[in-house]
């Protein structure tokens, strides 16, 4: 009898369970891009002995690939921090957070300059899961004080806060939320890592978790969104494992690769648009139909001693505040008759941006009356942002 053939494999098959493996020894500047909802096990032993929170190693995409892990561990050194967690929106990391961390009975504490959509989270979903939430003023000490409740679990913190930039005393912030065992979470996004050190404050004063939207100077271009949370502690990082698990919240590789090749400019990028946004806003500063500008490395900003005690870079972006007498479709022509800057919400990207907003609809109070333009500077020549912003002004006087 003549020996048995080899069975002919389908191309089918030979296209997925292909014999050939590059070799090892490949190295280049980027990282490598994995990109894995499965990830295969050497046998069955390892399949049951992995753990998904560990970070020894690998057991599904949404837990971490190479990729993501990379970023992570480069995101938590940028922050100071041990632990890291990546979400897929600078939104999606405070959600993760507050999940985390929050139950029904419980209460948050946010600045009245909070980020816009974490206010509406806590008035809407976290609302209808019975956790309640105060506003407190953190330019006002003793009214932050007495917003404390025994139900309190969470505060956050922004410094400078959204839009209107004012920058609080944060030792005295988080000196008052540690004496009653409050967490403390800070949005470290204005500070993008470079400005702002939240795990260490001075005085022996940390924050619990930093949170910083990635979408911004990390990623720098405009195009990805994505956020993250970092933290010292093991157990709080063991339930944001939890929260990211059961939320299914994970990163796709790309984003993360865009992430990470941005990072090796980040510092020089967030230094060279806070030197143009100080040049272009000290030019504002005169300007007679501007009335202030909202800017905390500018003396006399809201909380300017408290950015210099702690900062001596700050991010490139910044506020105005214009006549009120103007009436409010004098501001709408003047934004749309700006040609270097774009209109459009965010800010950190090579493009510089205007917005602008209702300071009534922004604030239980405001502190100042007038019409508000938030700027976001980008990577063009301070020059000809200011022509542009020249030209433009013209239509308000």
């Amino acid at each position: 009898m003549s020996e048995p053939t080899e069975p002919i494999t389908p191309l089918s098959t030979q296209l997925i369970h292909h014999d050939y493996q590059p070799p090892d020894g490949f190295g280049s500047m980027q990282v490598g891009v994995y990109k894995a909802s499965t990830v295969i096990f050497p046998n069955v032993a390892a399949l049951r002995a992995r753990d998904w929170r560990s970070r020894a190693g690998y057991t599904y995409g949404l837990h971490g690939t190479p990729t993501t892990f990379t970023l992570e561990e480069r995101i938590a050194t940028l922050e100071g921090g041990t632990y890291c967690s990546l979400a897929p929106s600078g939104l999606g990391a405070i959600a993760t957070v507050n999940i985390a961390l929050l139950k029904p009975g419980d209460e948050l504490l946010l600045p009245d300059n909070v980020y816009g959509p974490s206010r509406e989270m806590a008035r809407s979903l976290l609302a209808s899961w019975g956790i309640t939430h105060k506003l407190y003023d953190p330019m006002d000490l003793r009214a932050y004080e007495a917003a404390f409740s025994e139900r309190t679990k969470l505060v956050w913190i922004e410094a400078p806060g959204s839009i209107t930039m004012e920058f609080p005393d944060l030792r005295a912030l988080v000196r008052v939320a540690r004496e009653r065992g409050v967490l403390v979470a800070f949005d470290n996004t204005w500070g993008g890592g470079i400005a702002l050190r939240p795990f260490d404050l001075g005085d022996g004063l940390a924050v619990d978790l930093c949170m910083q939207a990635l979408t911004k100077y990390p990623s720098g271009g405009g195009d990805v969104l994505m956020g993250s949370v970092v933290t010292r502690e093991r157990a709080l990082n063991e339930k944001l494992l939890m929260a990211h698990m059961r939320l299914g919240t994970g990163v796709g590789a790309n984003d993360a690769e865009l992430v990470l090749r941005s990072l090796p400019s980040l510092e020089l990028r967030y230094r060279a648009q806070d030197r143009t946004a100080r040049r272009v806003a000290a030019w504002l500063r005169q300007h007679p139909v501007v009335k202030h500008v909202l800017h905390p490395a500018l003396p006399g900003a809201p909380g300017h001693e408290h950015w210099a005690a702690h900062c001596s870079d700050a991010a490139g972006l910044f506020s105005i505040i214009v006549d009120p007498a103007l009436p409010a479709a004098r501001i709408d022509a003047f934004c749309d008759g700006l040609r270097r800057f774009k209109l459009g919400y965010s800010w950190a990207g090579p493009v510089s941006l205007a917005v602008p907003y209702d300071l009534k609809a922004l604030r239980n109070a405001p502190r100042h009356d007038g019409h508000l333009v938030r700027f976001s500077i980008g990577l063009e020549a301070a020059d000809d942002l200011i022509a542009d912003l020249d030209q433009a002004l013209r239509l308000l006087r």
